[in-house]
């Protein structure tokens, strides 16, 4: 792993390196998953990343990460009200699936501690590129998590909710989710918990040709936690993948999206909301491959930051020389509402085919003092005039997803986060 080797660890490596050495003879596993982890912490050794490495120029880890707490047995995790109302819910609680598996038609579900246990999950934990520490923390530690199946043809008529809910300690999981040709399903990924906490999650989805997913990724884990999380996707022929990110917690958060376009005919559509207050650091960083021809996909990333919190979007779309008529456009743009916040965007393009249409764009600004204005004149007080502009600019986001009981859900989630930090 391309990582800044230093002459000595940090408190939080060695913390780390003696966790795995507590843990290995505990974690869920045969021979070929005891390689994969070995490998991992091998990569991990080299020490966290730091700004040296260019993928985590922004997010120092090695700095950043400061503290790594011991594994809570004894911690004590609820399951939580579904985000949507009728979801069909499967809970992580601290580290473990936590229910008999519920029938649900044209789905199977198995606890990913099976698939561990008996090998067949080794390959899938492969780190995706030199610089994959969230896959390694991951691979290294994961003990648990749900294997979903979505058979082909499938129409869900009720959303599936995963749930990863911590109280403390470390939890470590895995959500791979393969979805059929044709199939249509909507489902919720939910990063929440109660402690002071180190989390890692790798979501794995597989998308056939043909299929529909609509994947809401709502991430309020407490300002005590450590959340540091992956979502690698392969969309087949003609597939359409809607992911939307709500980020609106955590003292140090790292989300990855890496998507490949991979069939023709494939559309990605990401659109992401960050929520940064306090001292807080989030970063969202995506890699999304547009690998054949005839691909889109756009990318729209709303930022809101208050307090000394900081904030990070990287993006990069990589156009492969074999992949004419791409369409790709992607924007960043971020209102700062503290003198003491600082928000870094890098958009990239990088393409090798000639017959393409492709942008991107960012923008960091402060409320528009006309709008402003406008409001109060009309018996606005400013207080509420400002917080109308606020969530009318990350609002727009949410209902661009055209979904009522899915836009009220995310609303009110909204506006309990300004009723917290407006």
């Amino acid at each position: 792993m391309n990582m800044h080797a230093t002459p000595q660890r940090t408190a939080a490596e060695t913390a780390l390196l003696d966790a795995f050495g507590e843990r290995i003879s505990l974690l869920p596993g045969d021979g070929a998953v005891t390689v994969k982890r070995d490998d991992a912490i091998e990569a991990l050794k080299a020490g966290f990343p730091t700004k040296r490495v260019e993928s985590w120029h922004y997010t120092d880890l090695r700095r950043l990460l400061t503290a790594v707490p011991a594994h809570d047995e004894a911690a004590d995790a609820k399951p939580l009200a579904p985000v949507l109302d009728g979801s069909t819910v499967f809970s992580v609680l601290n580290g473990t699936a936590s229910q008999k598996i519920a029938p649900v038609e044209g789905v199977s579900v198995q606890a990913l501690a099976e698939k561990l246990t008996d090998g067949s999950f080794a390959a899938a934990l492969d780190l995706y590129g030199k610089d994959d520490a969230i896959g390694a923390l991951n691979a290294a530690f994961v003990a648990d998590g749900y294997f979903v199946d979505i058979a082909a043809g499938a129409e869900l008529g009720a959303p599936i909710e995963l749930q990863n809910v911590q109280a403390g300690g470390q939890t470590h999981v895995r959500f791979p989710v393969r979805v059929g040709d044709g199939a249509k399903a909507t489902i919720v990924e939910r990063q929440t918990g109660t402690g002071s906490a180190l989390t890692s999650s790798v979501s794995q989805l597989l998308i056939g040709d043909d299929a529909e997913v609509r994947w809401l990724i709502v991430q309020e884990q407490p300002d005590v936690a450590t959340h540091l999380a992956q979502f690698k996707a392969k969309l087949g022929k003609n597939a359409k993948l809607t992911l939307f990110i709500m980020n609106a917690g955590g003292k140090l958060v790292r989300q990855e999206v890496v998507v490949d376009a991979a069939g023709e005919g494939a559309d990605f559509t990401l659109r992401g909301i960050n929520l940064l207050a306090g001292d807080t650091h989030t970063d969202v960083t995506m890699v999304l491959d547009h690998s054949v021809p005839h691909t889109t996909s756009t990318e729209v990333i709303r930022n809101v930051v208050t307090g000394k919190a900081r904030g990070v979007f990287q993006g990069r779309i990589n156009v492969a020389q074999y992949a004419q008529k791409t369409d790709a456009k992607m924007a960043c743009n971020t209102l700062l509402l503290s003198d003491d916040g600082e928000f870094a965007a890098k958009p990239e393009l990088e393409i090798f085919a000639d017959d393409v249409q492709c942008g991107h764009g960012a923008t960091v600004t402060e409320i528009n003092r006309n709008h402003l204005f406008y409001l109060m004149a009309r018996g606005v007080d400013e207080k509420t005039a400002r917080g109308l502009l606020v969530r009318a600019f990350v609002a727009e986001v949410i209902e661009e997803l055209e979904d009522e009981p899915v836009v009220d859900a995310l609303e009110e989630r909204l506006a309990e986060w300004f009723q917290t930090h407006g």
